[in-house]
């Protein structure tokens, strides 16, 4: 099995188009108008002003979820694109937003989620530190003891 369950991205806009970041009428159009041209479906649209400076717009899709952080002030944009649906192209989303905002800098990550690795376990790396018992025991000898001193 090598099963890719979800494409995730997420991407640092900075100097932003003032604006296209002003607009939030004009942007939730566009978002609309882009989802439904990408072939997904919005469970829900919602756009909300976080502080004077900051607001915030999630789109919940049938095929995963999309969110945006729009900072005024500092013309930057943050975009999450989290996308569960066989062959997603989350970069295709990302170059529409890319020429909306014309950022002047632009960073993107990239993450295959659920990547299962051809069927091996998955098991998580744990680290445990043992102490030797020994030790353990000489602590709390003096712990015991410390606390008998303080009382008296």
């Amino acid at each position: 099995m090598n099963t890719i369950v979800a494409r995730h991205m997420s991407a640092d806009m900075y100097a932003c188009k003032a604006s296209a970041m002003a607009d939030g009428a004009a942007l939730q159009e566009r978002l609309s108008r882009l989802m439904e041209a990408a072939g997904f479906h919005i469970g829900s649209f919602d756009m909300q002003g976080v502080s004077e400076d900051h607001t915030a717009v999630l789109l919940l899709l049938e095929e995963g979820h999309f969110a945006i952080h729009l900072f005024n002030q500092l013309r930057y944009v943050a975009v999450d694109i989290f996308l569960c649906t066989e062959g997603a192209a989350p970069e295709k989303l990302l170059q529409s937003l890319r020429d909306y905002f014309r950022p002047e800098k632009f960073r993107t990550t990239y993450l295959k989620r659920g990547d299962f690795k051809g069927g091996q376990d998955m098991k998580p790396q744990v680290k445990t530190h043992l102490a030797p018992l020994r030790r353990i025991h000489n602590t709390g000898a003096k712990v015991i003891r410390l606390l008998a001193h303080r009382r008296h």
